[in-house]
């Protein structure tokens, strides 16, 4: 199975974990799979000051730019494995 194979299986059991996942979790699965599906971010920061979900979410989307979309791609299957098990 290729890379991008198993990032899409990754991304469909994501979805399926018997336990939700601490909010650091969530949004470092967030930041990977972004950073691994689109590339380095292309967005503007939330202009919202009390938005703070998506404040946290451009950070840590943010925090990985330069990371190869393969590499962003391991890392988050490699959690996800982690996460299921």
């Amino acid at each position: 199975m290729d890379l991008q194979a198993q990032f899409e299986q990754a991304a469909a059991d994501s979805k399926t974990l018997s336990s939700k996942p601490s909010n650091e979790t969530l949004l470092q699965l967030y930041s990977l799979y972004k950073q691994g599906s689109t590339g380095d971010i292309n967005t503007d920061p939330p202009s919202n000051p009390f938005d703070f979900v998506g404040k946290a979410k451009y950070e840590a989307w943010t925090a990985l730019k330069g990371k190869s979309k393969e590499e962003a791609m391991q890392e988050y299957i490699d959690l996800v494995k982690k996460l299921k098990s």
